[in-house]
């Protein structure tokens, strides 16, 4: 009689758990935005926050890991304010006089001015404040793609060491939304906060692009927009630039009518 019962209860557990696989998968729809990308390789993966409903285009690219390139800007500034390495948005990095290649890049900058901007040297200075132990730990504890900064401490997510998938960086942007990173809540709603692209009266667009720059053959955007209806988390990646990307990404989120015009 106990092994018919301990039998039906390992059933129950087994096609339970098949179920549950089961709707996961028909919970993940087709983007059909292949002529966005214009002849360009790339993907897209939306979940909503709400029903946990997943569209991505390209599921085979979704899931291979790429530099985060200025994207990590979100998972660096998070780990800034964590360490104190910088004390708040507001705290300035003084130009070194050095002429880069954009304009913007060429002045004193505060955290959310060098997001706003993605100042390079700004982050990579923050990046060695914060040093390779402290690093190390925190990409750990966020579980942030493979988790490998041997690239140098201001070098690894340039083209570099650490990779992450589309797929990998929705969870992280889902874990950043819902407050569930191993780091204050403050410090979350910070970076949450300078992250804001657009602002209108139907939504809010959090987001941040990310190129290689030695080649411009490697585009992200990352994010998450707030409408009335809910929270979507976005990662789009291609080959080309985070412009382009972050193109790609609105129109996908207007095509499915989350950001009404």
């Amino acid at each position: 009689m106990k092994i018919k019962t301990l039998c039906f209860i390992l059933v129950l557990l087994v096609t339970g758990s098949m179920g549950t696989i089961q709707a996961s998968a028909n919970e993940v729809k087709e983007l059909d935005i292949g002529e966005s990308f214009d002849g360009a390789e790339g993907t897209m993966v939306l979940q909503n926050l709400k029903n946990d409903k997943v569209y991505i285009y390209n599921k085979q690219r979704s899931k291979v890991r790429y530099t985060p390139e200025s994207t990590f800007k979100v998972a660096n500034a998070l780990i800034g304010l964590q360490t104190k390495a910088v004390s708040d948005e507001y705290e300035v990095k003084r130009w070194d006089g050095v002429i880069r290649e954009f304009e913007d890049w060429n002045r004193d900058h505060t955290l959310a001015s060098a997001m706003r901007h993605s100042v390079i040297w700004y982050y990579q200075a923050m990046a060695r404040d914060i040093g390779a132990e402290n690093m190390q730990k925190y990409v750990n504890l966020i579980n942030f793609g493979n988790r490998d900064i041997s690239g140098g401490i201001d070098q690894f997510w340039l083209d570099s060491s650490i990779k992450i998938s589309a797929r990998e960086q929705v969870q992280f942007i889902e874990n950043l939304v819902e407050e569930k990173l191993p780091i204050d809540k403050q410090h979350m709603r910070t970076v949450k906060r300078i992250m804001i692209n657009e602002e209108a009266d139907s939504y809010v667009l959090h987001g941040k692009t990310g190129t290689r720059l030695s080649d411009m053959g490697l585009g992200w955007y990352v994010g998450y927009i707030e409408t009335d209806k809910g929270k979507w988390a976005f990662a789009t990646n291609m080959d080309g630039s985070g412009s382009k990307a972050k193109t790609i990404t609105l129109d996908a989120l207007k095509e499915l009518d989350i950001i009404n015009e």
